[in-house]
């Protein structure tokens, strides 16, 4: 397998961090360039139409994009250590949590900053920076939320690491290096001792 990747970007870092979790052996990487628009030279359209990474070309060839769906390939080709549900109950309870972090902060964090950072501008155009700023008070909503879950429990999904952990961890770190977001300075406590757990384990500082 071949995995196409851009190291700082966070999607990318999402697949980095369940295939180290994971523990999986080494996939060949390709580094593409994102600010030097690499992931819109022919040769990367021809394999992703849509322009974006990561993208896992299979040994037989085929092409799978999408985050989520390359994670719940490697977990079926790894089951262990599990990330996404032993049956279809944890399954699905964690799809849920997975999917809110996904949609309601990492997407909010994602469109902050696009749309308000100029370093991004190349990017995203046209950047439109009023819609950004509400996506970031949108995101914050989101924060406080996840706050309150883990005062009451110690992993994003419940008692144990997994998908949904990676996903929020990412987001959290992509807003905090352009954002400056920290859920500490902010009120949000649990969310902070969180982060910070999160940060200790070997797959974060991988990724």
């Amino acid at each position: 397998m071949k995995l196409y990747t851009s190291p700082r970007a966070p999607n990318p870092r999402r697949v980095a961090m369940f295939i180290a979790e994971k523990a999986i052996p080494a996939i060949e990487q390709v580094n593409l360039d994102l600010t030097a628009n690499e992931h819109r030279s022919a040769a990367f359209l021809a394999m992703n139409p849509l322009g974006r990474v990561p993208a896992l070309v299979l040994d037989d060839g085929r092409v799978l994009c999408e985050t989520r769906a390359i994670c719940t390939y490697l977990e079926g080709l790894y089951p262990h250590t599990n990330l996404m549900g032993e049956d279809f109950d944890e399954r699905a309870f964690i799809e849920m949590a997975d999917r809110r972090i996904e949609l309601h902060l990492f997407f909010g964090i994602a469109n902050c900053v696009r749309h308000t950072h100029p370093g991004l501008a190349a990017l995203e155009q046209p950047q439109f920076p009023d819609f950004g700023a509400a996506q970031g008070l949108k995101m914050r909503e989101t924060a406080h939320w996840l706050d309150a879950v883990l005062s009451r429990q110690p992993f994003v999904a419940g008692e144990r690491f997994t998908i949904a952990d990676i996903t929020a961890f990412c987001a959290l770190e992509f807003a905090r290096g352009l954002m400056k977001f920290k859920p500490g300075a902010e009120g949000m406590p649990h969310l902070q001792a969180w982060r910070d757990r999160i940060a200790e384990r070997p797959s974060a500082a991988a990724s």
